[in-house]
């Protein structure tokens, strides 16, 4: 019964409000973030593959909460120094008995403005959009009812729910809406020394209508506000702080912690990192006040144009009660093809 009114208050809450994919490793998923960091690499071509498995299977599902997202993106020169970014995303997410899926695909376009700089280092204005086209659908066919259950542990699958009529009478249908977002980022780098960024985006400023059920049920518009650095301790070592805050209607979510990078070798285009990382994640409850919500631990390893980061999310949250051993398993994958650099032109490295 516990598990039933657990999942009923999550599917109710996905069909009036909706609050958008996260990843832990957020920094190795641009493209989710903000529309003006597409094409902000030190390459020329970038793909980029992201898995997110959630308190699977803690509630009673072996695909509670798993989200998917690929993106590709590139950048070319522009006049002397300036670029021109453009890329592309596809993104999943199944949440839950319901099977609450969303696609989504969407390209994006950015324009990276050089304000200055020398032989050593770069700084850049970037701007930027995407325009997406998405797709939701539900599944009632696993669901459990309160009034489904006789109240001494007999049930009966084909009884009305007595919560929705629509969910009675199969009236469900997948929703199709597109969606808009614009961003800003500005970044100082170079290749020897502190380097720096920051900006901001909002996604859904067309605000498309979510609602299954025919009613007017408005996408928030979310803020997403990030920044990070990359500091020297030496020629091998750097600390790789990053932050993050998003914004959607009522809830607050915050992401904050750093890498710690280790270059294990000195070849140019082959060298090799290893990156170890801690982060804090808190978020706010129904009253506002803010609670913590996970602490996460990260590895990940760069191989050329090859990379891989793993990461953990232990539940720290009220929830743990629910999902006692169950916290999220995270995958980042990417592969980068290297184009010819100008003088004095650099990017952040993520």
């Amino acid at each position: 019964m516990r598990y039933s009114l657990l999942v009923m208050f999550i599917f109710l809450c996905h069909l009036g409000i909706s609050q958008d994919i996260h990843f832990s490793q957020f920094y190795m998923s641009p493209l989710n973030l903000n529309p003006a960091l597409t094409g902000v690499s030190e390459h020329s071509q970038r793909y980029i593959l992201n898995y997110r498995s959630q308190w699977s299977p803690a509630l009673g599902a072996a695909n509670a909460y798993n989200t998917s997202s690929f993106s590709y993106d590139t950048r070319k020169p522009v006049g002397e120094l300036d670029y021109f970014g453009i890329g592309g995303t596809l993104w999943g997410d199944v949440a839950g008995e319901s099977n609450l899926a969303t696609v989504q695909v969407k390209l994006s376009a950015s324009y990276q403005k050089y304000l200055s700089g020398n032989s050593k280092r770069s700084s850049y204005l970037v701007v930027g959009g995407d325009v997406g086209y998405t797709n939701r659908r539900v599944s009632t066919d696993n669901l459990r009812w309160p009034l489904q259950h006789d109240g001494i542990g007999g049930f009966n699958a084909g009884a009305p729910s007595g919560e929705i009529a629509a969910i009675d009478n199969n009236q469900i249908d997948p929703i199709n809406y597109p969606d808009v977002s614009v961003g800003v980022l500005y970044f100082s780098s170079n290749e020897e020394s502190l380097s720096y960024f920051g900006g901001f985006a909002f996604s859904h400023i067309n605000r498309p209508n979510i609602s299954f059920l025919g009613e007017d049920s408005s996408l928030f518009v979310r803020t997403t506000v990030n920044a990070g650095a990359e500091i020297p301790v030496n020629p091998r070592v750097s600390v790789l702080p990053n932050a993050i805050v998003f914004i959607q209607g009522p809830h607050r979510e915050y992401n904050l912690g750093a890498n710690l990078r280790y270059r294990m070798n000195d070849t140019g285009a082959g060298r090799q990192y290893v990156q170890l990382g801690a982060w804090f994640r808190t978020g706010n409850s129904v009253d506002s006040s803010i609670h913590a919500d996970a602490f996460i631990v990260s590895v990940r390893i760069d191989n050329g144009s090859y990379g891989i980061g793993l990461s953990y999310d232990a539940t720290v949250s009220d929830f743990r009660s629910a999902a006692p051993a169950n916290g999220s398993f995270e995958l980042s994958a990417n592969y980068y093809i290297p184009g010819k650099k100008r003088r004095g032109v650099f990017c952040p490295r993520f």
